[in-house]
C-alpha cells in the first residue's frame, strides 16, 4: 500500500478547501483590480480580510465570483490600506 492508497482524514480536506477558497479570492481579485497577487495578498492580510474569509468560509464559498468581488470591494472600502 502506497501513501496514496491511505485515506485522508476529514479535517485534512476541509483546510485544503479553504485554502484552495483563499487562493481563489485572492487570484480572483488580483484580475478584478489588476493589481500583482502579492499585492492583494498584503492587502488581504492588513486589512483583516484574509481572516474573515477563513472565518465566515461555509457563508462565501458558495457565492459567484461576481458577489465575491462586490463584498470585497465593499469591505476594503472601509479600510485604509
Amino acid at each position: 500500500m502506497n501513501s496514496l492508497d491511505l485515506p485522508i482524514p476529514y479535517a485534512t480536506l476541509g483546510t485544503m478547501s479553504r485554502i484552495s477558497f483563499k487562493v481563489f479570492c485572492l487570484e480572483s481579485y488580483s484580475r478584478h483590480r489588476q493589481l500583482p497577487a502579492n499585492r492583494v495578498y498584503a492587502i488581504f492580510k492588513s486589512s483583516g480580510l484574509l481572516a474573515l474569509i477563513d472565518s465566515d468560509y461555509e457563508d462565501l464559498h458558495g457565492l459567484g465570483i461576481e458577489a465575491l468581488m462586490e463584498i470585497f470591494d465593499q469591505y476594503l472600502q472601509g479600510v485604509k490600506i
